[in-house]
């Protein structure tokens, strides 16, 4: 077997499977129907379809200078992604842009309540 034949073959299994990853964070961002489902949506399989393809990609492009590029635009996905995800799902709840009886469980409530209460008898209005 003809080492090219390989490469591609891993390269198309890896771009299929990227972008069906891809495709599934859209149609999770349109289907879910609250914000801490789409935002789980929109993260988990988003950075893997992205490493997927961006593999994918290295492996057809054949040259050693690619390979840092992709690495940097990875890591910089897979590190910020997380980072709005947790801003997003913070602002959503203090917003109370949730759906609370599709939580299994609010563990921030009592350190939300705990906060509001230590702001009260503090004197703070919050402004």
């Amino acid at each position: 077997m003809n080492p090219e034949t390989v490469i591609d073959a891993v390269s198309a299994v890896f771009m299929v499977t990227g972008a069906l990853m891809s495709l599934a964070a859209a149609i999770g961002l349109l289907r879910f129907p609250d914000l801490m489902s789409r935002m789980h949506a929109a993260t988990k399989p988003q950075v893997l379809g992205l490493f997927l393809l961006l593999t994918a990609l290295g492996l057809q492009m054949r040259t050693w200078w690619v390979w840092p590029v992709l690495l940097v635009a990875w890591l910089f996905q897979l590190l910020t992604v997380p980072v709005s995800a947790h801003m997003v799902g913070r602002a959503g709840y203090r917003t109370k842009h949730l759906h609370p009886e599709l939580l299994s469980a609010d563990e921030l409530e009592a350190v939300v309540q705990q906060a509001a209460a230590k702001r009260r008898a503090d004197g703070d209005t919050g402004r």
